[in-house]
């Protein structure tokens, strides 16, 4: 994790009602029947525990929080505090099982799930963190920019270690469209960029530089700066010329703006990775795009057969298969793909122009539902 990342937490902690609409969740779960002695007792420790916490002396306030919930455990202010507190300390296990009794009562609120899954990405439990950081997305953080943008930087990094390439390359794109802060993003979006299921501090010493130079080539082309763009990825692949993903990054590059070298490109990838699935795929795609369904047909049934639960590859066979004239066939391969994958809208697309030219209306229809639903906003960085 990067400084400006963690600082960026460190401050937003420290922030009264930066994360969460505090007053609206004060005794949610109401006070119980306790003695007049023990509710004064209480809200004597509470005030404490606040000025406390605003005069940033953070040890003192985690004693007072704790004392404060061994009185009222139902205090879902006094707990996110602390939570927010420990996880400045990086005490990350007692910051989860706090937050993990936050959301038992309050699972609607998007900012404790997001801070969870963080503590749960400091404490290695990352298949866990991915599926918190993903529901806090789907809930929503409103207008806390700073926790959005954290959580989102953790959901990349997931996913690019669950090998979600595209996902994670999609949303890493979003958050450099979104700052003008951007070196914090350089090794993660390298990372992804080379297809490399590893997280940041799991770079080999000897790939650094490689990961580095691949992070600011993706930079520039998002910047527009082809010159600088192309400069670095020619000496990516003359300094790297047989490390996976080196030739995938440049012919991917390339295909947009001279697909006659993309494609020599992605050729040299499969030299380099033979039972390489994406470069076979992206290949298929520029044979498709040139009217040469039958290589794209071949290269697509290799993939399939190179991992036949390929959610892609499936779907690629499916539009190689309808561009060669076998519409039967490649609506059924989509259909497979989309049973895959549902969360894919371009495999919906192919289906509703499939289902369209097959006189398949009430398909389409269903499809085009479907891709609506798919597209409604969602969280975003």
């Amino acid at each position: 994790m990067s400084m400006q990342v963690f600082c960026m937490l460190m401050l937003l902690a420290n922030v009264p009602g930066a994360v969460w609409p505090l007053q609206q969740a004060s005794d949610r779960a109401g006070r119980g029947k306790t003695s007049k002695l023990q509710s004064s007792k209480f809200e004597e420790l509470a005030r404490a525990a606040t000025i406390a916490r605003e005069h940033e002396q953070s040890d003192q306030a985690i004693q007072l929080y704790r004392q404060t919930l061994q009185l009222r455990p139902e205090w879902q202010e006094g707990r996110w505090y602390l939570s927010t507190l420990l996880y400045q300390k990086e005490l990350y296990a007692d910051c989860r099982d706090h937050l993990r009794r936050f959301v038992a009562i309050d699972p609607q609120t998007g900012p404790a799930w997001a801070v969870l899954g963080m503590s749960e990405y400091q404490l290695r439990d990352y298949s866990r963190a991915l599926d918190h950081l993903q529901r806090a997305a789907n809930l929503g953080l409103g207008d806390r920019k700073d926790l959005a943008r954290s959580m989102f930087y953790f959901t990349a990094l997931l996913l690019t270690r669950e090998e979600r390439y595209d996902d994670a390359m999609n949303l890493l794109i979003s958050m450099v469209k979104s700052t003008s802060e951007t070196e914090f993003l350089v090794e993660p979006l390298g990372i992804a960029a080379l297809r490399l299921p590893l997280l940041p501090q799991e770079i080999p010493a000897d790939r650094r530089e490689l990961v580095e130079m691949a992070g600011k080539a993706t930079l520039a082309v998002e910047a527009q700066q082809q010159q600088e763009a192309v400069t670095l990825f020619d000496t990516i692949a003359a300094k790297y010329p047989n490390e996976n993903g080196v030739h995938f990054l440049y012919g991917a590059y390339l295909m947009d703006l001279r697909p006659d070298d993309g494609v020599l490109e992605m050729k040299r990838e499969l030299e380099v990775s033979p039972s390489g699935i994406p470069a076979r795929l992206r290949l298929a795609e520029q044979y498709i795009k040139d009217e040469n369904s039958g290589e794209a047909l071949r290269l697509a049934r290799e993939a399939i057969e190179l991992d036949p639960e390929n959610s892609a590859a499936r779907m690629i066979l499916g539009e190689s298969l309808i561009a060669a004239g076998e519409v039967q066939q490649g609506i059924a391969e989509l259909e497979k793909a989309r049973q895959q994958t549902p969360e894919r809208v371009r495999t919906h697309w192919d289906l509703l122009r499939a289902y369209t030219a097959a006189g398949r209306l009430e398909d389409a229809r269903r499809e085009k539902g479907e891709i609506e639903k798919l597209n409604a906003p969602v969280a975003r960085p």
